[in-house]
């Protein structure tokens, strides 16, 4: 995806990043992983103040997760979830009031049900944006011996950006299948989809994940 297929920026800027060297194709390794972030119900639920209509992010990542199952691909699943204490203490929620409806043990905080979560796969409670700060997921990764990360989820503009960075920061490869990320507005969601494409990993369409996935099965 080049900085015109987004619809956001012009021939400028394409020759701006080209110049400076950004959008090389990644290296896809043989050991994925799929990490779908945040798609709860405070999400993927328009009646929420933080939440959106992703249906069709929540479609999609199911059919990515399904095609997984057959090659033995590790899955994680990440849900972003506060206590008292924390929803008076952490910068986050002070910055983002909305966070405060996500509360440990609220319907808000649990995955979206149409989601196929599977007993085996690993589940995160996260209190920052990043998949990987303060989680343990890195190390899961590493134990698991992945190499590359497929990163899926909401938001595209929040916390799937900030778990691609960590991703590429922990040293594994990052695929972003573009129909499997979702923001609540189309500006953010396709400029950080560029940003992504140009500095930290690959902006794939879903078909592509697919194939790759089957490929290593």
């Amino acid at each position: 995806m080049s900085t015109h297929d987004t619809g956001l920026h012009g021939q400028e800027t394409d020759a701006t990043y080209e110049r400076a060297g950004f959008g090389g194709r990644v290296r896809r390794g043989e050991r994925p992983a799929i990490v779908v972030v945040d798609l709860s119900a405070g999400f993927t639920d328009p009646a929420y103040p933080t939440g959106a209509d992703l249906t069709d992010v929540v479609a999609a990542t199911s059919t990515l997760v399904e095609a997984a199952r057959p090659a033995g691909v590790p899955v994680v699943w990440t849900t972003v979830a506060y206590n008292p204490a924390e929803l008076d203490t952490l910068p986050w929620p002070a910055k983002a009031p909305g966070l405060r409806g996500l509360a440990e043990g609220s319907a808000a905080v649990a995955l979206d049900t149409r989601l196929p979560v599977d007993p085996s796969d690993n589940l995160i409670t996260k209190k920052g944006a990043s998949a990987f700060f303060d989680t343990g997921l890195a190390s899961f990764l590493t134990a698991a011996r992945v190499d590359t990360v497929l990163v899926c989820g909401a938001t595209t503009s929040g916390c799937v950006r900030a778990t691609v960075v960590d991703a590429v920061q922990s040293g594994f490869t990052v695929l972003v299948p573009r129909d499997c990320a979702g923001d609540r507005a189309a500006g953010p969601h396709e400029a950080n989809l560029f940003d992504i494409q140009a500095k930290y990993g690959d902006v794939i369409d879903l078909d592509d994940a697919l194939g790759y996935l089957k490929g290593i099965a």
